[in-house]
């Protein structure tokens, strides 16, 4: 496995809150973050259909672009009784002509479920690929999920995207009543992150 021996990582993502969780897990080892827009860096199109060839655009696109190491993720729900979907399509689901509605695509999300008919528990699973890819090529790819079920109503308001829906195995509270560090250290996000510190030279 190649090292990353940096002590600033560029972090490709617009998304604040998820550059924030980022950075609070790589505190620890020394490692400072920047992300995509600070940079001015223009968001690539991701036209994979799996989480790790999304991951990889962005993170490609971002190095290439900057000639330095890039770290992006890729994430989303999969819920068994729909395929896996939204999968891929998570962010998607939630698009409108004014930003994105994560109510809007929760609702969608159960309603899907009601139509199906589909038993409980309705096991779901939060996924996250990171891609950390250098400016000539190469990349490392770490893949981490945490299991679950859709409830409803939507519960808390911490978190983000379909958090307040999504009940963790072994918890009765739902990630958006979860306090955000703590979350931080069982999710899918934090599985994936656990591999990837193999690849930090410290």
């Amino acid at each position: 496995m190649r090292k990353f021996d940096s002590d600033t990582l560029l972090v490709a993502t617009h998304n604040q809150g998820k550059l924030e969780e980022i950075a609070d897990l790589l505190r620890p080892y020394g490692i400072a973050v920047t992300g995509a827009a600070t940079l001015n860096l223009p968001e690539p199109e991701e036209t994979g259909t799996t989480f790790i060839e999304n991951a990889r655009i962005k993170a490609h696109a971002a190095a290439k672009a900057t000639g330095l190491p890039a770290l992006a993720d890729d994430s989303g729900l999969a819920v068994d009784a729909l395929g896996g979907a939204p999968g891929v399509y998570t962010a998607d689901w939630a698009e409108t002509g004014d930003g994105r509605d994560f109510p809007m695509a929760m609702t969608r999300v159960w309603d899907e479920l009601e139509k199906a008919n589909a038993p409980a528990p309705r096991a779901a699973q939060f996924w996250c690929t990171f891609v950390l890819a250098w400016p000539d090529g190469h990349d490392e790819v770490f893949e981490g999920f945490v299991p679950g079920q859709i409830t409803w109503p939507m519960r808390g308001d911490q978190g983000h995207g379909y958090d307040p829906i999504f009940l963790p195995d072994g918890y009765d509270i739902t990630f958006g009543e979860m306090d955000r560090w703590e979350k931080n250290r069982i999710s899918h996000r934090g599985r994936a992150f656990e591999k990837l510190v193999a690849a930090f030279d410290r």
